[in-house]
C-alpha cells in the first residue's frame, strides 16, 4: 500500500512539474528544473527529486533507464533559466554540475548552492551567499560561477549579474555589464535560452520588462556581457512564444519554424530573416522528463530509492 501512496504521488508531482516550476532571472514559472533534468552532449540526462529535507540526483540513460543515483542531505534541485524550460548547471567539459536551493518565497536571506564532480556526483563545493540568488550559467571548465542577484525586495525585475571564483571561494566585487554601456540598467523576465556548442557563451531573450526586449549575451570565460537591443520587438503581445536558437552564424529568434530575427554572434548586429528563411541548425527537441510514461517511471523509481534510503537510515 505505501509502494502504491509513492508512486501515485510521483505521478502527481511528475504530471505538476511543467506548470508548478519557476524560472531564473526572476521568481517565475519555471525556476526548478529538477525534473526536466539537464542533458549531457552523450545522450544522458540529470535529474533531482526532493523529499523530507532529502534529494536524490539521477543520472538517465537515452532509454530512460536509472544509470545511478546520489544522495544528498537537504533539498536540492537543477536550475531553470528561463520560461522555455531550459535549464543550467552543467559544465560544457561534462566535470561539473551546480544544485541550487529550491525557492519557497521572495526574497529569501540566503541562497545555497552545491558543486558536484562528474560522474561521480561527490559534492566538491557547498555554497551559501547571503542574499537572493537564482543560477544563471557555468564556464566550459566549471571554474566559474554566474549567478542572478535580486536588488529589491519587491521588483523581481531589478537584479545584476554576478560571477563567482570558485577557486577563490567568492563573488567577483564588480556586477557584469556590458562595457559599452555600463549605466544601462537591465530589466525584464527571461523568455528564452539558447548556448553556444563550446559552452562559452550563454545567450538570453529577455522580455525588457515593459521596454524595449533584449538579448544578453554572457561570455562564461572572459566575465563580460554585451546586451542588444531588439527594437523590432517592442509592443509585441507574443513574447514569451518566441525562441533563440544558436545558428552557423547567428543567434536566430524564432517563432514555431518561422526565423524573426537574426542577431549576427560576432558583431551583434540585427537584422530580419531572409525571405522565406525558416527556423533550424538547433538543437532537437526532448521531452521534459516528467512529461509521459519515460518520466513518470523515472519519478517513481526516484521516489522508491528516497523511501528505500530514509528506511535504511532508521533501521
Amino acid at each position: 500500500m505505501r509502494a502504491r501512496y509513492l508512486l501515485l504521488t510521483a505521478i502527481l508531482v511528475a504530471g505538476a512539474t511543467a506548470s508548478a516550476a519557476r524560472a531564473d532571472g526572476g521568481p517565475s514559472v519555471r525556476e526548478d528544473g529538477g525534473l526536466r533534468g539537464i542533458a549531457t552532449p552523450t545522450g544522458f540526462r540529470y535529474v533531482a527529486i526532493q523529499g523530507q529535507n532529502r534529494t536524490v540526483l539521477a543520472r538517465i540513460s537515452p532509454r530512460q533507464e536509472v544509470a545511478a543515483v546520489r544522495f544528498f542531505r537537504g533539498n536540492f534541485t537543477i536550475a531553470g533559466v528561463a520560461y522555455d524550460g531550459a535549464t543550467s548547471g552543467l559544465s560544457a567539459d561534462g566535470k561539473t554540475l551546480v544544485l541550487i536551493g529550491p525557492r519557497y518565497s521572495f526574497p529569501r536571506a540566503r541562497t545555497s548552492f552545491l558543486v558536484l564532480g562528474l560522474p561521480g556526483m561527490f559534492v566538491r563545493d557547498a555554497v551559501t551567499l547571503r542574499g537572493d540568488f537564482s543560477f544563471d550559467a557555468i564556464s566550459p571548465d566549471g571554474s566559474i560561477l554566474y549567478f542572478i542577484q535580486y536588488l529589491s525586495r519587491r521588483d523581481p525585475t531589478r537584479y545584476a549579474v554576478r560571477a563567482f571564483d570558485r577557486e577563490g571561494g567568492r563573488l567577483v566585487p564588480q556586477p557584469i555589464v556590458d562595457r559599452s554601456e555600463p549605466d544601462e540598467e537591465m530589466r525584464g523576465m527571461p523568455v528564452s535560452r539558447a548556448t553556444s556548442e563550446d559552452g562559452r557563451w550563454a545567450y538570453t531573450l529577455y522580455d525588457g520588462g515593459g521596454g524595449t526586449p533584449f538579448v544578453h549575451a554572457l561570455d562564461t570565460v572572459r566575465l563580460e556581457a554585451h546586451c542588444v537591443d531588439l527594437e523590432a520587438l517592442a509592443g509585441r503581445n507574443d513574447l514569451y512564444t518566441l525562441r533563440l536558437e544558436t545558428r552557423r552564424d547567428n543567434l536566430g529568434v524564432t517563432k514555431g519554424e518561422r526565423v524573426v530575427l537574426l542577431v549576427d554572434r560576432t558583431s551583434f548586429h540585427v537584422s530580419p530573416p531572409e525571405t522565406g528563411s525558416a527556423a533550424g541548425g538547433g538543437a532537437a527537441p526532448w521531452t521534459p522528463i516528467g512529461v509521459g510514461a519515460g518520466g513518470l517511471l523515472v519519478a517513481a523509481a526516484l521516489s522508491l530509492a528516497l523511501l528505500r534510503r530514509r528506511r535504511a537510515a532508521t533501521a
